[in-house]
């Protein structure tokens, strides 16, 4: 928003959804074993300590939502939010927390073992600019604020995990760090995911992130993107003394012409990917022959071979364009493009038979909800990418207008959503043998 107001443009949206095979919901088994194992897990003495504990602290549950919520974690500027998160892990007990190279904060629980690495991550950043008011404010039993649910809430929810298990004196086998991680929204692009495990890529053996509400979706599959800012140049001039020069705009036009006609084939058959020009801009005055045309552009798929051919579409497209354009010139030097790669999201499955995702199913069923898989585009996409077992879980409540001044988040069986976290959490990292 803050980026459509500082430039002189206009915006035009074109988006085409075509949805078809292979997108819907999966519906898998949960298989016995790993039913059994949660049913166990939640009877322990311990456990059933932590979910008592839950209830009767979520009032100050609450309140860590508020004060987290308020405090500003715009793109690209979520150090202030990330010194504090780093402090309330550190009160909340874990051995040892810092934040790395670019702004991730991490705290790490040693395992009996440590023989594995369990990671807990909900994302620190939010999509609204700096400046936003970010104040709670509560009607009935709402809270109202940006990014309170997404994905402070995650944030929260982690946190009250860790409060809990230390409380309960439960010790896991695994070292589990619990992470806030910054740049998940929009061009951050999954940069602190990606970051940590260009750092940590071998101590991580699986990755559970917290994002939404409720606690029957699972997220499973990564939804891929790329994103572009192409740019055509060339001379400007005057509409009428510089006619016949090349024309930005007119190349713009085709490029969107020839890659939406290609493109429309490419989406009505097999994994369901998706292309939208989101934003164009460029011109100074109607009388002016414009010096630059751009657009940005969104693509997605959870197929990445999907996403590879209708990137191929796009460049063919755009080449295809620059070449006409410069073959109607009658003066002047020839239109050039600059084609910058603005967002690159990973993608890819993790079989819905790994212990993890087997696990998360048979948590959500237990706790009384229908688990569903689904495919989505999280922090998850980054470990799933690389074949590390990874999903992506609910944090409880309701939550609505993600995204917008007005979001809002509702406790309605809340600590459902902490159960769910920590029954994953822990039989994903081994409760320690007495």
């Amino acid at each position: 928003m803050t980026h459509l107001f500082k430039a002189a443009v206009f915006s035009l949206v074109i988006i085409f959804t075509y949805s078809h095979a292979l997108y819907a919901q999966e519906s898998v088994a949960v298989e016995k074993r790993y039913a059994d194992e949660i049913k166990t897990l939640a009877n322990r003495p311990a456990v059933k300590a932590v979910f008592q504990h839950f209830v009767e602290w979520e009032p100050q549950t609450k309140q860590d939502l508020i004060t987290l919520t308020e405090t500003p974690a715009p793109p690209f500027k979520e150090s202030v939010k990330a010194k504090k998160y780093a402090a309330m892990l550190k009160e909340a007990g874990v051995d040892s927390v810092w934040i790395d190279e670019i702004g991730n904060v991490i705290g790490k629980r040693k395992g009996r073992s440590g023989q594995k690495t369990v990671v807990v991550e909900a994302h620190l950043d939010t999509v609204f600019p700096e400046g936003t008011d970010v104040k709670v404010k509560q009607k009935g039993d709402t809270l109202y604020a940006p990014g309170v649910g997404d994905d402070t809430r995650g944030l929260i929810a982690i946190l009250t995990v860790l409060k809990g298990l230390e409380k309960a004196k439960i010790e896991t086998d695994a070292d589990v760090w619990f992470v806030g991680a910054l740049g998940e929204e929009g061009l951050g692009d999954l940069r602190g995911v990606k970051h940590l495990f260009k750092t940590n890529r071998s101590k991580i053996n699986s990755y559970i992130a917290v994002d939404g509400d409720g606690i029957s979706e699972i997220v499973h599959r990564g939804l891929g993107s790329y994103r572009y800012r192409i740019m055509f140049k060339g001379p400007g001039g005057h509409s009428y003394g510089a006619f016949g020069i090349v024309n930005p705009h007119s190349a713009l036009g085709k490029a969107i012409h020839y890659f939406t006609n290609e493109a429309d084939q490419f989406t009505r058959q097999g994994i369901k990917t998706t292309y939208s020009v989101s934003v164009i801009g460029g011109g100074t005055s109607v009388n002016a022959i414009p010096f630059e045309s751009w657009m940005e552009i969104d693509m997605r798929s959870e197929s990445p071979e999907r996403l590879k051919g209708i990137d191929q579409l796009l460049q063919a497209a755009v080449q295809r364009a620059l070449k006409e354009e410069n073959g109607l010139k009658r003066s002047g030097p020839d239109l050039t493009v600059d084609v910058k790669k603005i967002g690159d999201r990973p993608s890819g499955k993790i079989e819905p038979t790994v212990p993890l995702v087997q696990r998360a199913m048979a948590v959500s069923k237990h706790l009384g909800a229908t688990p569903k898989l689904d495919v989505s585009s999280t922090n998850a996409n980054t470990p799933i990418s690389l074949g590390v077992p990874a999903v992506t879980i609910g944090s409880g409540g309701k939550g609505g207008n993600v995204h917008a001044l007005n979001e809002w988040w509702l406790n309605d069986q809340g600590v459902l959503g902490l159960q769910n976290v920590l029954l994953v959490l822990l039989a994903e990292a081994g409760v320690a043998q007495e």
